[in-house]
């Protein structure tokens, strides 16, 4: 048979598949509004279990693992289905709801923020560009952040949470499982790192150079041609320069932003020594209470999975099936809980879109441990 045959043979197999997909959604369907007004729970796990059993046996060994796969997908967009038509709105739907109508249409421009550092430091840029006049409150940790969120001391907070050179900030991820707090905008900064030194400073004279873990990680190719130096870590690049300034020292520098050399009176030895001019920090802004402003259009999500095999993946398919845009992923171990692992989700989609409605309220239902952490836009 020559290609346009074989390829008319798959057209009309997928014909055949599709009339047998809908007879068997409106199956389905009436089997999950059967369990529905008898009480029955409409997930059977024992009867999936034997169902893939009973596929993979007619399967045979070489269509075995496709088959078990594609019945998978299968029935999690039976349930899918079923939950669009059967179930009632939740109450954390309800909620972001509200907080649609009840947001104000502009982004403030004036707030109490906090930010961990000090002057100069790419929080407070970041909280400048947030902002139009913000009252800063600086924090010496970021976890002094959340608490000041969650205290009501300030309306907002201002953290890094990821950098496209050096990747994640594990600690805010971290923080995010103890607070609860909602992400209501975010912001992209490009990043230039210089090497700030006291007055009188050669490079040669360099045996220590002060700055924040993932500035180091983003200027490493800079680090690299220095020779027996002490890298000595500390809370934020800003913080970093005002010690090198208060040393006093004249073999000590710090990486921080070129701003730093003029707030704390130090040198400016070299300038964006970072691996990459493309060097951007996405900082998020935390809210206590939840505020969603027109425009957004990445929701952030974060859950506990079993650690099972498939369970990740009975996950992405539901992105997958309902066409959303999955942008970011990330997982982070739970203290004090073997081998269990929280996930964090950035989805891509507006927040008036029926299918991340729809996405939000199967998760809620069937993850136990589930949260919802906001509808926002994100500035660049």
């Amino acid at each position: 048979m020559n290609i346009d045959a074989l390829r008319t043979e798959i057209d009309q197999i997928d014909e055949q598949l599709t009339e047998l997909f809908k007879k068997r959604m409106q199956v389905s369907l009436a089997i999950a509004k059967h369990k529905k007004e008898n009480g029955m729970p409409i997930y059977d796990n024992t009867r999936e279990r034997n169902l893939l059993h009973r596929i993979s046996d007619k399967a045979g060994a070489e269509f075995e693992v496709y088959m078990r796969v594609f019945f998978s997908m299968l029935m999690d967009i039976s349930r899918s289905y079923q939950h669009k038509v059967l179930a009632e709105p939740s109450e954390l739907s309800m909620q972001i709801s509200q907080a649609i109508e009840t947001t104000p249409q502009m982004f403030p421009s004036k707030a109490v923020v906090a930010c961990q550092g000090t002057e100069g430091a790419f929080s407070q840029q970041a909280c400048d560009k947030l902002f139009a006049t913000p009252s800063i409150m600086y924090c010496n940790s970021f976890e002094n952040v959340f608490q000041a969120v969650r205290s009501g001391i300030c309306r907002y907070g201002v953290l890094p949470i990821e950098n496209s050179t050096a990747g994640s900030v594990n600690q805010i991820y971290d923080l995010m499982q103890n607070y609860h707090v909602s992400i209501v905008r975010s912001l992209r900064l490009q990043v230039s790192h210089a090497l700030l030194t006291n007055p009188g400073t050669k490079r040669s004279d360099i045996k220590e150079i002060i700055s924040h873990e993932q500035a180091f990680a983003q200027c490493s190719n800079v680090l690299a041609t220095f020779k027996n130096i002490k890298i000595t870590p500390c809370q934020n690049t800003a913080l970093a320069a005002k010690m090198v300034a208060e040393s006093g020292r004249t073999d000590i520098a710090a990486i921080s932003s070129a701003s730093c050399a003029d707030h704390y009176n130090l040198e400016l030895l070299e300038d964006n020594i970072q691996n990459n001019d493309g060097n951007y920090t996405r900082f998020i802004c935390i809210a206590n209470a939840l505020e969603i402003y027109p425009g957004a259009n990445r929701t952030s999500l974060m859950m506990v999975i079993p650690h099972k095999p498939g369970a990740l993946y009975r996950i992405l398919v539901r992105f997958y099936a309902l066409g959303m845009n999955l942008v970011k992923l990330e997982s982070r171990p739970i203290p004090e809980r073997n081998f269990e692992f929280t996930f964090y989700f950035d989805v891509e989609a507006p927040v008036y879109s029926p299918a991340l409605l729809q996405l939000i309220t199967e998760l809620e239902s069937q993850i136990p441990e589930f949260r919802y952490l906001g509808s926002y836009s994100e500035m660049i």
